[in-house]
């Protein structure tokens, strides 16, 4: 009990973080929630830019986390979208022909659909050699992130979570790799979708409460098409049946980097960053940048409550 309550003395005056606590835009930490802890959760993930006209799209998601055991966490999360875009460019859709055409403009805020997820940790970068979680999480979609139209979407996630601490733990490196199978319908389209993504990212506690970090974001899709029953010719298409597993021609690829800030007191915390569009291909792309799928830059701001 004595070495329990020195720990927690030297954890306070630190000011190291607390569990679960987001230090980035999209890459996280190994940490679970400890058993019978809550953690409210708020963030928006605000994208800019189409390099067509103008575009802003929120991806806001209020989230509750319960530790079920010290290294089992479950989630639960609403997704709320605010489009407001008016593109000039014919050839981007599907944002040009869900605005109405030249000189129409999108401007909705909608309820957007849910995600369920666990999260559990495997080896404790405190005590291993470094940090391992495995998180799986199912999301369902009514709206579409993209332009915001109407869409039936279900999609299944695997997370890993890789973490190394250095300097007493105010020198964190983590990286994020992510698989993610997406089924979507609209009226005679079916589309799946297998979307790859990276996340890896470093922080340090420059000062007590005060941390400072870069984010690296990598995302492409590898995307199979289906219209009226048929599919999309001279394609190679993607599968995720149980029966044929497959990873088709890449449709589409962004990658982002950038600054993030975080402060974190005994109780709350918030983060704010923005991450910057660097590269990306296929789709709909000009100057080295993709511009359909992604956007020039995406700022973000998290906060979240212990209780």
């Amino acid at each position: 009990m004595k070495k329990l309550y020195a720990v927690s003395l030297l954890t306070l005056a630190s000011g190291a973080s607390v569990a679960g606590e987001n230090q980035w835009l999209y890459a996280k930490g190994t940490d679970t929630r400890p058993q019978g802890s809550y953690e409210f959760k708020l963030s928006d993930t605000i994208k800019v830019g189409k390099n067509s006209g103008d575009y802003v799209a929120h991806d806001i998601r209020p989230e509750i986390e319960y530790g079920i055991t010290d290294k089992l966490t479950v989630s639960a999360e609403l997704v709320f979208f605010d489009h407001n875009y008016s593109l000039n460019n014919s050839d981007n859709d599907p944002m040009f022909s869900t605005q109405g055409g030249a000189g129409k403009r999108f401007d909705k805020f909608q309820f957007a659909g849910y995600e369920a997820a666990l999260k559990y940790n495997i080896l404790s970068p405190y005590k291993d050699v470094m940090g391992l979680s495995v998180g799986l999480a199912f999301e369902h979609r009514d709206a579409y992130r993209l332009d915001g139209a109407d869409i039936d979407q279900d999609s299944l996630t695997t997370t890993f979570y890789f973490q190394k601490d250095f300097l007493d733990d105010t020198l964190i490196f983590v990286v994020n790799p992510k698989v993610e199978l997406e089924r979507r319908k609209s009226p005679d389209v079916l589309e799946e979708e297998i979307s790859l993504e990276l996340m890896a990212a470093v922080s340090y506690r420059f000062m007590p409460k005060w941390t400072v970090g870069l984010e690296y974001r990598s995302q492409s899709d590898y995307l199979s098409v289906q219209e009226n029953g048929e599919f999309e010719e001279g394609v190679q298409r993607s599968s995720f049946d149980l029966t044929d597993f497959r990873l088709g021609d890449r449709y589409q690829s962004g990658q982002y980097i950038g600054p993030t800030l975080h402060y974190a007191t005994q109780r709350w915390w918030a983060t704010g960053g923005v991450l910057f569009q660097f590269q990306g291909g296929g789709g709909f792309s000009e100057d080295g940048k993709n511009f359909d799928e992604h956007e020039k830059y995406h700022a973000g701001v998290s906060f979240g409550y212990e209780f």
